[in-house]
């Protein structure tokens, strides 16, 4: 990673020990917080697991994820594409993410691709560069939103069930270590509101923090978590995925 001396926490932040969203509102917008509080957890709780050696972080902007995981790989390669919204002195290289990436084969014990494959208008050809780029039993790790509103338009070009996303890992030849949704109708109609009410002048900023904070609140109690997890089964925020690299699988 280029300038790592000058890194600055962006999307992310610790607090008491914890990966959350940020509180600046020029990284994480009000409306967002919610859903980037979920994703960080599930950083937060599995990089420490998996990640390792030399890491490929894909579409990456600011870096935001470094510092989650700085300490327990050897280094980290950082890439995004031209039209990223999210100017970063911080990428190695800029490649288009739907050509071939001009890096070796087996170069990566372990990928990150952070809401990136929504943005990707030919991911069979990114999950097959992936691929290529992982060692044997090397790990990736991503997210992607599912009931989720469109966003860096014109650059939104779909939204995966498991199903999608399972076939498309094995194919490839990925094993599944975990595919889950997260966040369920709680969440999104917590996300939706606040998406909605945060324009309403003078009260729709606070509306929008205090809803969300509820929510956040509500799904850390058991009853809360047990709907939440219900219902994501068939009403998922989005979903994570970790798969490792099987064993000579691909050519």
């Amino acid at each position: 990673m280029k300038n790592k001396e000058k890194w600055q926490p962006s999307k992310y932040v610790y607090k008491r020990g914890k990966l959350r969203a940020s509180s600046n509102h020029e990284e994480v917008r009000i409306f967002s917080r919610l859903n980037t509080d979920i994703i960080a957890r599930f950083y937060d709780i599995h990089i420490k697991e998996y990640a390792k050696g030399r890491l490929l972080d894909l579409g990456c902007g600011k870096v935001p994820l470094y510092e989650a995981y700085k300490d327990y790989i050897d280094d980290n390669i950082c890439i995004d594409w031209a039209n990223t919204i999210h100017e970063s002195p911080y990428l190695d290289y800029t490649f288009d993410l739907i050509k071939k990436i001009p890096l070796s084969d087996n170069e990566f014990d372990t990928i990150i691709l952070s809401d990136v494959l929504e943005h990707i208008k030919e991911p069979k050809l990114l999950w097959s560069e992936m691929s290529r780029l992982l060692d044997d039993n090397g790990i990736l790790l991503m997210n992607v939103p599912f009931y989720y509103w469109l966003h860096e338009e014109p650059y939104d070009f779909f939204r995966y069930t498991k199903h999608a996303l399972c076939f498309m890992a094995e194919d490839v030849g990925f094993q599944l270590i975990k595919l889950e949704p997260y966040g369920g109708a709680i969440e999104i109609i917590t996300d939706i509101i606040s998406k909605l009410i945060v324009s309403i002048p003078l009260i729709g900023k606070l509306c929008a923090k205090i809803i969300q904070r509820i929510t956040w609140m509500f799904i850390n109690t058991k009853v809360g978590n047990k709907i939440s997890v219900l219902t994501s089964q068939k009403f998922p925020l989005g979903y994570i995925l970790i798969a490792k690299k099987i064993v000579d699988n691909y050519e």
